[in-house]
């Protein structure tokens, strides 16, 4: 996953995931526009390994994340990998997936478990959380939370993502001790929907597996 080399970026003339756009609306009377970008809408999982007490994520090269960390002047192509390696742009994430399927929330977001996580969970008991809005200045679009309790005898497969759809995905383990250090740190390599997924844990469950 450390290896990456030539680097360069386009411009974007088509794409199955994101499509730019313009709203034109009057506000308060006065004439106004918004760039947009119309993209999936997506499920994301607190997974919770009661056999081994730790919380499931994932880990993944974030391209947006990578180039935002390259200062602009830095920006020309090709980029210097040696310079600006791969690491800036990994981040520890949840489970999650875009719905571009005719099925269910919750079968969706099972799927998205057993390919990227390698465990295979009844999606009826899928626990809702939430549902919000992500991107709310360029996108807006929906994002539905869900909650997961998986044991060692659930995990079938080493995960690791959609081969096929280019997914190279790291599973990370870790002890509630260890996430409580993670958000510790001034800055940590993960979206928003992360840390709420994390909060949401620690009132609402971790108090049941902390001796």
């Amino acid at each position: 996953m450390d290896e990456l080399s030539d680097v360069m970026t386009v411009p974007l003339t088509n794409s199955n995931f994101v499509q730019p756009f313009r709203m034109l609306f009057k506000q308060a009377g006065k004439d106004k526009s918004w760039d947009l970008v119309k993209v999936h809408e997506s499920v994301a999982i607190i997974i919770f390994n009661i056999s081994s007490k730790k919380l499931v994520f994932v880990k993944q090269f974030r391209p947006a994340v990578y180039i935002n960390s390259i200062p602009a002047e830095d920006r020309s192509n090709p980029i210097d990998t040696t310079k600006y390696p791969a690491k800036l742009g990994f981040t520890l994430e949840l489970c999650a997936g875009i719905v571009d399927k005719k099925k269910s929330l919750t079968k969706i977001a099972a799927e998205e478990i057993l390919e990227e996580c390698g465990y295979k969970i009844d999606h009826q008991n899928l626990e809702y959380i939430i549902q919000f809005h992500s991107g709310v200045g360029l996108s807006g679009d929906p994002q539905t939370i869900f909650y997961a309790e998986v044991t060692d005898e659930m995990k079938v497969s080493s995960g690791g993502g959609n081969s096929e759809e280019g997914e190279l995905i790291d599973v990370v383990e870790m002890s509630i001790a260890e996430v409580e250090t993670f958000l510790s740190q001034k800055s940590v390599p993960s979206p928003g929907g992360f840390l709420f997924g994390l909060q949401w844990f620690f009132n609402k469950k971790a108090s049941l597996y902390v001796s």
